[in-house]
């Protein structure tokens, strides 16, 4: 079995909440217990994220959606693409994780110990 990891990442690139999911399950699924709670403008993400609730959500907590569009939308959504170039502080926060092998390798065998090294890999990339 594999695991996905999905990640809540500040505007300077540190690990604000994670959370872990199934390979199988679809990444839209775990947004909603990252956002609860918090306060936001902009969410930027790709197109994984892209639905039609998502979105409607943010609109309604008043923050700005940049989600790059699925080449299968009907109508497009408008898209800030100054913003969206911020993304790649999530792509470096993954580069980084994935220089601490047991994270890599997904070596751990329970959900609690692959926390707990999260946890640990994203204190050491925050204090570095």
């Amino acid at each position: 079995m594999t695991t996905k990891i999905l990640a809540l990442i500040d505007a300077l690139g540190n690990l604000v909440r994670f959370t872990l999911l199934p390979g199988q399950r679809y990444d839209t699924v775990g947004v909603s217990p990252l956002i609860e709670g918090i306060t936001i403008d902009a969410l930027i993400a790709d197109k994984a994220f892209d639905s039609n609730w998502e979105i409607a959500e943010l609109d309604g907590r008043g923050a700005k959606a940049v989600i790059s569009q699925h080449p299968r939308r009907a109508q497009p959504l408008p898209i800030d693409k100054e913003m969206y170039k911020w993304r790649h502080l999530i792509e470096n926060f993954f580069c980084k994780l994935k220089e601490f092998k047991r994270i890599a390798m997904r070596a751990d065998k329970t959900d609690q110990s692959f926390k707990a090294n999260m946890y640990l890999a994203a204190t050491i990339i925050h204090s570095r």
